[in-house]
């Protein structure tokens, strides 16, 4: 495989940076017996526990702009040597967890099993307005039997969730969002089924958390509450900390970014900082870059694009594309249930690039599409194997 050239250009930014700060985006990836002997020859570094990348995308930001950089892994230790003693630490630091990310967390609910693969997760709205399935399981039976459904499609996780957080929805109280979600979350956990609630209010995680939720997903990454942090903390759940931007009544109201993927880094790099100063374990958390909360189009796309660039934060990365408007707005005028094809396309090119967790409301054709994308990656690699 060619390696890329050198190449690199400059951007004026909108607002001064006080220091250059380094964004590690890994390129040209190779996995298992190809990575294993890219390796042993001497070329490429490691990238988690079976695979290797042979070039990277540098970007730096600050002082009033944004380099950008692409060098093969060769060359890359030399070139921040010859910026500084900050930047080479700056690299070690992404290197390091690029090499070494931590592991899919397990749930107290479930505590033998260990992802092998990637997971699926399966959404469960309560409620009367999401998006895509708005009413249909706002009946504590049907969301529960709905959840069995999911279960038995092969969704790894059951995320239920009270209040919707669809661009223009409006505020829920907690008392409500509560008589909503526990009935499910109780009967789902205490059938066995490992169980996420999808909230940002800290009374509603305390609730879900008595009732058997086992896991946290909130698109505040722990803002909206002053205590979510201490609660999520002391329970000593995993916990999803999704990048959003305002809240969902006026989150798509002309939303800007300097640039996007490179704010929503430093945004999560933040939340992750406050949840280590707190003295929490970094292992117990995952990251949602936040696809459509508060991103037109063009901002959406930038952020699959580089998909890779939150790999050198060295955790799980969570992926939620299910149904959404993007979707129509790049293929035509479909309605939520029609755009079951390009949601595969999205979720299939996310695990290709580091995802860990697909967040989905079709269980089981996402389950098909990620047990046939992990047998031709694994069939590839039996012919490489065969033909040396």
């Amino acid at each position: 495989m060619p390696l890329p050239t050198a190449h690199s250009t400059v951007v004026p930014e909108a607002r001064r940076r006080p220091t250059t700060k380094l964004y590690l985006r890994p390129l040209a990836v190779l996995s298992r017996e190809a990575a294993r002997q890219a390796l042993a020859a001497g070329f490429g570094l490691p990238l988690g526990r079976a695979g290797a990348f042979l070039a990277c995308e540098l970007s730096c930001r600050g002082s009033g702009s944004l380099e950008q950089k692409v060098l093969p892994t060769a060359e890359l230790r030399a070139w921040a040597a010859a910026r500084g003693s900050a930047f080479e630490q700056a690299l070690e630091r992404q290197l390091a967890r690029l090499a070494n990310p931590a592991p899919m967390p397990r749930l107290s609910s479930c505590p033998g099993k260990a992802a092998t693969g990637p997971s699926i997760m399966g959404v469960i709205n309560v409620t009367p307005d999401s998006f895509s399935d708005g009413g249909r399981f706002l009946d504590p039976g049907a969301a529960i039997a709905h959840g069995e459904r999911l279960h038995d499609e092969g969704a790894d996780i059951l995320d239920v969730g009270g209040e919707s957080t669809r661009p223009g929805a409006a505020p829920v109280p907690a008392e409500e969002e509560i008589r909503r979600v526990v009935p499910v979350v109780r009967a789902l956990a205490g059938a066995g089924r490992p169980v996420s609630i999808d909230t940002r209010k800290t009374v509603v995680m305390r609730a879900a958390l008595d009732a058997g939720a086992a896991m946290i997903n909130d698109i505040s990454a722990l803002r909206h509450d002053p205590d979510s942090l201490a609660i999520a903390g002391a329970s000593g759940a995993p916990v999803i900390l999704m990048h959003s931007r305002g809240e969902p009544a006026t989150m798509q109201h002309r939303p800007h970014y300097e640039r996007v993927s490179l704010d929503i880094f430093d945004h999560l790099e933040q939340r992750i900082q406050l949840w280590e100063s707190a003295g929490f374990a970094r292992s117990r958390l995952l990251l949602d870059p936040g696809i459509g909360f508060g991103k037109t189009l063009d901002h959406n796309l930038e952020i699959l694009q580089r998909l890779d660039l939150y790999r050198s934060l060295g955790l799980p990365l969570v992926l939620g594309v299910s149904r959404k408007s993007f979707v129509a707005r790049i293929c035509g005028d479909l309605q939520e249930t029609e755009r079951l094809p390009g949601s595969l396309a999205a979720a299939l090119f996310g695990l290709a690039h580091g995802i860990s967790l697909l967040r989905v409301h079709d269980v089981g054709a996402t389950r098909q599409a990620v047990r046939l994308w992990q047998a031709i990656t694994d069939a590839s690699v039996d012919c490489l194997q065969r033909s040396v």
